[in-house]
C-alpha cells in the first residue's frame, strides 16, 4: 500500500515559498524562449491580474512584468482577492494548500505518479490504492511512495 501522507516536509512558510516561486515563474515569463514563458504569460492573462487582453500584447511587454503581478496571478489562483490578502492567510492554511506549486517547481520529482481527470476519481483511486493526492487546477495527481 502507498503512504497517503505528504513524502515531504517543507521547512519553509507558504507566504514565503510563494514569493520564491513567483520569482522562478517571473524568470520564466521574461525567458527569451518562448515555450518557457508562454505557459506563465497565458496564467497571467487567464488569472485577469493584467490589463493586457491579449497574449501577444503580454509577451511583447514580457521583459517589464514585474514580480508583484506574479504574485497577484499566484494570489487569484489560491482563490484570493489580492496576494496582500493571500499573505495574510495562506501561512495558516495547511502545506497541502500549495502543494500544486511544489509539484510544479519538482519537489516531487522522486516519486511515482498517477494523474486523474479530476480529484474524485483521485480520491476513489486513493482508497483503494494510497497515494497522496495533490490538486492540480481540475486535475488531481497521486504522490506515491512506499509507506
Amino acid at each position: 500500500m502507498w503512504s497517503t501522507s505528504c513524502p515531504i516536509q517543507s521547512s519553509v512558510s507558504n507566504s514565503d515559498y510563494l514569493r520564491e516561486h513567483a520569482r522562478r515563474l517571473l524568470r520564466q515569463a521574461r525567458d527569451g524562449d518562448t515555450s518557457a514563458s508562454m505557459p506563465v504569460l497565458r496564467r497571467l492573462i487567464a488569472s485577469k491580474v493584467t490589463r493586457a487582453e491579449r497574449l501577444a500584447d503580454l509577451h511583447a511587454i514580457r521583459d517589464d512584468l514585474q514580480l508583484k503581478l506574479v504574485l497577484s496571478m499566484l494570489a487569484a489562483e489560491l482563490g484570493y482577492a489580492s496576494w496582500d490578502a493571500c499573505k495574510s492567510d495562506i501561512d495558516r492554511q495547511p502545506d497541502a494548500a500549495i502543494d500544486r506549486y511544489r509539484l510544479d517547481a519538482g519537489a516531487f520529482n522522486d516519486f511515482e505518479k498517477n494523474w486523474f481527470a479530476n480529484e474524485p476519481e483521485a480520491r476513489e483511486w486513493q482508497r483503494a490504492h494510497g497515494g497522496y493526492i495533490v490538486r492540480y487546477g481540475e486535475q488531481a495527481v497521486a504522490i506515491l511512495k512506499k509507506g
